[in-house]
């Protein structure tokens, strides 16, 4: 589950009824209107109720008017403004001595954070709003809840149902039907990423039932679109299409763009499991643009993986890997600011992901070449039993395997007629093949890595004594990473039989190597027959990377 959706579900709390009649009626008229998906019409009350009660001097009101404006000005993806608004009635209720109205302004601001994914300014907020609430049980239920999408969004599950057990409770206490339509509705979210399928639905359906019976447009839209979320997973696309369209049009409606780009993100994911990839294709964009525009972080990154996927199913491998990396980007962005468990997990799975495109484009290279078939594997494999000999860390392992899948991404732009010669190449034609390492930099274009794997496929043939090509590096001016590719890549073609020689045994291709130490630094070297002597790093699979299917 991609936890978009629940962030937009923090709870913001109801309006204020006020003893000033007026600017009270033109909140009172506002929300009814808001909560009826009229938005134009309610921003437009919201405002006049501001004005309203400044003029009469009417702070709880204000405030409070304020607020919920500030929650729609962030739904429409005007989010400083909105920030702008909260602090006002934040400060307003202070001035009026109303702790309780802060607290909510709090809340709120707590809400903007997490959508915008400043995750501890957003958990600093909530507590505030605890603290401020004091025996306030609805703002309890509220801050409580919007704990647990916070702990959820980090992965810690267990938090998160303790939080909403209580904000459950509170709004219970409070005889708040509507309240306990938002906590179902992040039990479902708990549940659906736990993989407890049915329970997820069925949190859904009563959030989805109870959000009728109140007539809140909103959560009936999250319903829709998380449950949709459920039937990818069940692989229930027929389902899956007509919940998220319906959630679509909700949204339309409200005109909230982050929750349109999680709409149309589903959509895409449909399209393409079904078999659909120019629909995957519009939609997916629709979904990373209406994210860009939200300033929704979360959303942009997810809507980048999934748009990943589908092109490298197409074989656009490089327009995969620039997504990718954007992915990345968008997920470190978030990592950077807090320690976030949930985040961690994703760009692990990012990781496999990588390593599937990065795994099927080397294949791709070679799959003409029965000789060549499975080398790129075979070099990664090698390659990485190395670096752990080396006693590099995960990440250096990571740059080595993927370098080593795209070593010899130049060699397309080979003629077959050379890589295939059964006799000794000219000194043209090998002039011509020593041009694949540039012309691998080349074909990967503008594509940048969150891995310095470039390195690899400039200089896996540069030699310690400066016979290598194609720039002639010499000694320690070589990277560590491309040295250890280059001497896998060595023995894997020493050892593969190919058109002009038939395979060297192991002990031989040991010897020539042997003769030709002085190739590579003597780490490199030694830790090189250290992972041939255990067959545990050298002759199992490198970790498993996840196959994917469309």
């Amino acid at each position: 589950m991609s936890g978009q959706s629940v962030t937009a579900a923090w709870t913001s709390g109801p309006y204020l009824m006020s003893p000033a009649p007026r600017a009270a009626d033109l909140l009172h008229d506002a929300r009814a209107r808001e909560r009826a998906a009229c938005i134009p019409e309610a921003v437009a009350s919201y405002e006049a109720a501001i004005a309203a009660a400044e003029r009469a001097g009417e702070q709880a009101v204000l405030a409070e008017a304020l607020r919920r404006l500030a929650v729609l000005r962030h739904r429409q993806g005007a989010s400083p403004e909105a920030r702008e608004l909260c602090r006002r009635s934040h400060a307003v209720a202070r001035a009026a001595g109303n702790d309780v109205l802060a607290g909510e302004a709090f809340n709120t601001l707590g809400g903007i954070d997490l959508e915008a994914g400043a995750l501890p300014d957003a958990r600093k907020h909530f507590l505030d709003a605890v603290e401020l609430g004091g025996r306030s049980r609805e703002l309890r239920a509220r801050a409580e809840q919007n704990l647990g999408i916070l702990a959820n969004i980090q992965g810690d599950f267990e938090e998160a149902l303790a939080r909403y057990g209580r904000s459950l409770e509170a709004y219970r206490a409070s005889d708040d039907e509507h309240g306990c339509a938002i906590a179902y509705h992040n039990l479902g979210m708990v549940s659906a990423d736990r993989e407890l399928w049915d329970e997820a639905e069925r949190y859904y359906r009563e959030s989805y039932q109870i959000a009728q019976r109140a007539g809140d447009v909103y959560l009936q839209g999250l319903c829709l679109l998380n449950r949709a979320e459920v039937h990818v997973a069940r692989q229930r696309f027929a389902d899956a299409l007509r919940d998220a369209e319906a959630a679509l049009v909700t949204f339309e409606e409200l005109g909230d763009r982050a929750a349109k780009a999680g709409a149309y993100r589903v959509i895409g994911v449909v399209y393409r499991e079904t078999g659909r990839p120019a629909l995957a294709e519009s939609r997916l964009n629709t979904a990373i643009e209406f994210a860009v525009a939200a300033s929704s972080v979360l959303n942009e990154a997810e809507a980048s993986r999934e748009l990943a996927l589908l092109y490298q199913a197409m074989g656009r491998n490089q327009e995969a890997l620039s997504l990718l990396n954007v992915a990345h980007r968008l997920f470190r962005r978030l990592d950077a600011r807090v320690e976030l468990v949930h985040v961690d997990g994703k760009l692990a799975d990012l990781v496999g992901t990588y390593l599937a495109v990065v795994r099927d484009w080397g294949q791709s290279i070679e799959s003409s070449d029965s000789y060549t078939f499975g080398h790129c594997e075979r070099v990664a494999r090698y390659g990485v039993a190395v670096a752990r000999a080396l006693g590099m860390d995960q990440r250096a392992q990571t740059t080595v395997h993927l370098g080593a899948y795209l070593h010899d991404l130049g060699k397309v732009r080979v003629p077959h007629q050379i890589l295939g010669k059964a006799g000794p190449l000219t000194r043209d034609e090998f002039e011509v093949v020593q041009n694949h390492p540039i012309w691998g930099i080349e074909l990967l274009g503008d594509v940048e890595f969150p891995w310095d794997i470039k390195p690899i496929i400039r200089w896996h043939h540069e030699r310690y004594d400066g016979t290598g090509y194609p720039d002639r590096l010499r000694g320690d001016q070589i990277p560590l990473s491309a040295q250890i590719v280059g001497i896998a890549d060595v023995y894997d073609a020493m050892t593969t039989a190919r058109p002009y020689r038939p395979a060297y045994s192991r002990q031989a291709a040991l010897a020539k190597i042997k003769g030709s130490r002085g190739l590579w630094s003597e780490a490199v070297y030694s830790a090189f027959l250290t992972s041939l002597a255990q067959p545990q790093a050298s002759e199992t699979e490198v970790p498993a990377v996840p196959r994917l299917t469309v």
